[in-house]
């Protein structure tokens, strides 16, 4: 399979080319990227437990889903793809915010992503596809803020960052 290509872009997320993925992380390069947060009418967050054999973060716990847009496709179009294959589901996407963050991993690579961060709603139980997620669960906010407080080693690096602004953004709506 050809590997998958990044778009980097610049502070203003305008694009200035693409670059095989693995080398954008080994060089630590800024792209494009998105993470889709699920909520129920409950309030509580779909959370997915990355599967075992990912190349970073494996088994931890992170946000519904997240991944990288691929050259002509919207944020939203690029985020639906992603959940149905990580998922198994659909459901309209709302974009949120963007920022732009930087996380090295152990294993050398770094995450240097303008990331785009979308909601979306869902009551269902999803079908997890095994060779991107190995669990899931609902989980309210307050307990997801506990429990990063309390054990931050189960979750990825990238969750940490982004939770914290999501959570803060989804107080100041309701």
């Amino acid at each position: 399979m050809k590997e998958e290509k990044v778009i980097l872009v610049d502070r203003e997320d305008n694009p200035i080319g693409t670059m095989p993925k693995m080398e954008a992380h080994e060089k630590a390069v800024l792209h494009r990227a998105f993470s889709v947060f699920i909520l129920n009418t409950k309030g509580e967050l779909m959370l997915q437990q990355r599967a075992q054999h990912k190349y970073h973060s494996p088994l931890l716990w992170t946000n519904t889903c997240c991944s990288h847009q691929r050259e002509g496709e919207s944020n939203v179009e690029a985020g639906g793809r992603r959940l149905l294959e990580e998922m198994g589901f659909h459901v309209p996407l709302e974009e949120l915010f963007s920022f732009i963050y930087k996380a090295p991993f152990e294993n050398g690579l770094t995450e240097h992503e303008l990331d785009h961060v979308m909601v979306g709603y869902y009551e269902e139980t999803p079908e997890i596809n095994p060779e991107e997620v190995a669990s899931w669960k609902w989980m309210s906010l307050p307990a997801i803020e506990e429990d990063l407080a309390n054990r931050p080693e189960t979750y990825t690096v990238w969750f940490k960052i982004i939770f914290e602004r999501f959570y803060t953004h989804i107080k100041s709506i309701q």
